[in-house]
């Protein structure tokens, strides 16, 4: 019985990404939100929150570049042009950062 339940624990600390937060769970549970300017931005101030912000940004700094590069344009104007279309379409009961730097809830 006891090798069971090491063996069940070894594949527990084994398989963390499965257990991973995903963004459409910490849209839903009000742990991130998003901003004019593009880029997530965290609410919840744990460390699950901060590393999945820290991906998604990263990965949308490298796809605003792409962008940018590709129609010769300033990776910030790439940038808020996003942020304004994810603000727009976050659901209801999703954050967006406001003009005023206030979160709301749409």
């Amino acid at each position: 019985m006891a090798k069971k339940a090491l063996l069940l624990l070894a594949m527990l600390m084994l398989t963390p990404p499965a257990f991973a937060l995903t963004l459409e769970e910490a849209r839903q549970q009000g742990r991130v939100g998003e901003t004019l300017s593009g880029y997530l931005a965290p609410i919840a101030q744990d460390s699950e929150t901060l590393t999945l912000v820290k991906n998604i940004n990263a990965a949308r700094a490298e796809s605003y570049q792409q962008v940018a590069d590709s129609n010769h344009l300033p990776v910030d104007d790439v940038a808020k042009m996003a942020g304004e279309k994810l603000v727009a379409r976050a659901r209801p009961g999703e954050y967006v950062r406001g003009l005023n730097g206030q979160w709301l809830k749409k």
